[in-house]
């Protein structure tokens, strides 16, 4: 993994990796304090900051992944582009692109903001919530994919009239259509009319 000054923030001298820890914040997304990663989403779960990359191939498909079934939260379903967490004081923007070269093996193209949005979702077969203020990006991925065998398990790229088929015959992650209804404004301001988000 490359190492960037929030990546080495989190990090220990040794090389072994640290507990991640997570911003807390309020309501209004104001960063408040910070929590291990793991005991913020124990139910109920705390508020805090996270981001959904939504990307884009030159057709307008959207690129999905499949999580990593190693992965102790929501293994094996469909998701988003890439979502995660930004380390404490770093930027979401930053957050995104870094996490979508460390699980996918690409920097986007093109990243602009897409809104936020504030949610609670508890996911019945971990009994984890997601309580979080995420931050939305959307863009272009242009580039082959490297994707990390440990963070994902398959990737494919969707049309807007194939989402919702393969939405009800596989599992999907707790969070995944709230982001993308949020988002849609700057998902179609992205690929035009005729992509049909």
């Amino acid at each position: 993994m490359p190492t960037t000054p929030a990546t080495a923030a989190n990090s220990s001298s040794n090389g072994t990796a640290d507990a991640i820890m997570l911003e807390l914040v309020d309501e209004n997304g104001t960063t408040i304090g910070t929590a291990e990663k793991l005991a913020a989403h124990q139910a109920p779960g705390q508020l805090h900051r996270a981001f959904s990359v939504f990307l884009f191939d030159e057709q307008g498909r959207l690129l999905l992944q499949r999580r990593a079934l190693g992965k102790y939260h929501s293994p094996g379903v469909w998701s988003n582009t890439c979502c995660g967490h930004p380390y404490p004081g770093e930027a979401p923007f930053t957050a995104a692109a870094r996490r979508t070269y460390e699980e996918l093996g690409i920097s986007p193209s093109l990243l602009a903001e897409a809104g936020t949005v504030r949610y609670n979702h508890p996911d019945p077969a971990s009994g984890l919530v997601e309580q979080e203020f995420n931050h939305l990006f959307v863009g272009m991925a242009q580039a082959e994919l490297q994707p990390d065998p440990e963070e994902v398990g398959e990737t494919v790229f969707v049309a807007a009239d194939e989402l919702a088929k393969r939405h009800a015959e596989a599992p999907f992650s707790a969070w995944f259509m709230t982001v993308l209804d949020a988002a849609r404004p700057a998902i179609r301001e992205l690929t035009g009319p005729s992509a049909g988000w």
